[in-house]
């Protein structure tokens, strides 16, 4: 067996032995106890509950919940419609929630998430609620508190790693306007850059402009800039298209192949500056990736992996051992456990 298999098979063993007894002896179980983890990004929220055999009884889903970008009222709003689409599936109530952790994106300020966190525990009226940015959950899910570096490619990108020494580091989350390279965003802008260039003559031919009129509804290619400059048209939905650049790239189209290859890149640089800022060029280290783009597979991992390597050349792509939402409920047990909250 491969050492990169060996590590996924002691990590997914890892999973079964947390907490260990003696944490769990520190308070007596209910059975009604119930454990609340939400992911929360620029287009959609996921709420998982967990029972105390952290079996996953109740999903939950709903809009936007970036408080950086629809403001806080807006996306706590979104967060407990996730919530409580989660606790009508388990049969529960916000009630039998003891414990709870929030990975969202937009929340690297420190007053900003200080802020959410309030509004949440006041709303669901515990305290053990924890607020942290999407990209930890996510790196949770691929390491369970051990060393790696994961790399987040939904509406945004962002990468975000920890070391041994517990030392963490973080590169992108810049947003659409400075940032985003790599993410569902930047692709889609690029996409429509393409079908300009390709529709005055300065580019290429590219099926991305019949699959823009389309997923826009323009009667024609140039009538795509009518329908992106509307007063409706917001950056999510912009961010849509980048699932119709990996369609078409999948489909062999050579602009959209290029679009893709260059995400990885852009990607790969962020995991570079994570893994030199924390000192881990020469280690095995796990890259764990999340993210709709990364339905791109190959197209979109190959000039990723090829970039890191020029950096880490033992470093690997791994897939998660537990979903970011489930992350979350995974923490918000854990922490429940070690404070021994009654």
């Amino acid at each position: 067996m491969s050492s990169v298999a060996n590590n996924r098979t002691d990590l997914l063993r890892n999973i079964a032995k947390m907490p260990t007894r003696s944490l769990e002896k520190k308070r007596p179980r209910k059975s009604l106890n119930t454990y609340l983890g939400v992911d929360g990004g620029g287009t959609k929220t996921q709420a998982v509950l967990f029972d105390e055999s952290r079996n996953v009884i109740g999903e939950g889903y709903a809009g936007a919940s970036n408080p950086l970008r629809v403001g806080v009222e807006t996306a706590v709003a979104a967060i407990f419609q996730a919530v409580d689409a989660a606790c009508d599936a388990a049969n529960k109530s916000r009630g039998d929630i003891v414990a709870a952790a929030f990975g969202l994106a937009g929340v690297r300020r420190a007053d900003l998430r200080q802020r959410v966190r309030e509004r949440l525990a006041q709303t669901l009226g515990i305290k053990s609620v924890e607020v942290v940015t999407d990209a930890e959950i996510a790196l949770f899910g691929t390491t369970l508190g051990k060393a790696g570096v994961v790399v987040i490619a939904g509406t945004g990108s962002i990468c975000y790693g920890r070391n041994e020494a517990g030392e963490t580091a973080i590169a992108g989350g810049w947003g659409p306007i400075a940032g985003d390279e790599g993410g569902g965003s930047n692709i889609a802008r690029r996409g429509l850059q393409a079908i300009a260039k390709a529709s005055d003559g300065r580019g290429a031919h590219t099926r991305l402009s019949e699959a823009g009129a389309d997923y826009f509804r323009a009667s024609t290619p140039e009538n795509i800039l009518v329908a992106i400059y509307t007063p409706q048209m917001d950056n999510a939905k912009i961010a849509g298209f980048a699932r119709l650049v990996v369609e078409t790239a999948q489909a062999g189209d050579t602009v959209a192949v290029e679009i893709l290859k260059d995400a990885g890149v852009e990607l790969g640089l962020a995991v570079n500056a994570v893994i030199e800022k924390l000192k881990l060029e020469k280690k095995t280290v796990p890259i764990g990736r999340v993210g709709s783009i990364f339905r791109a597979g190959a197209l979109l991992t190959d000039s990723l992996l090829e970039t890191v390597h020029r950096t880490a050349p033992k470093a690997y792509l791994a897939k998660p051992l537990l979903q970011p939402a489930s992350a979350a409920a995974q923490m918000a047990f854990e922490k429940y456990y070690r404070q021994g909250e009654k």
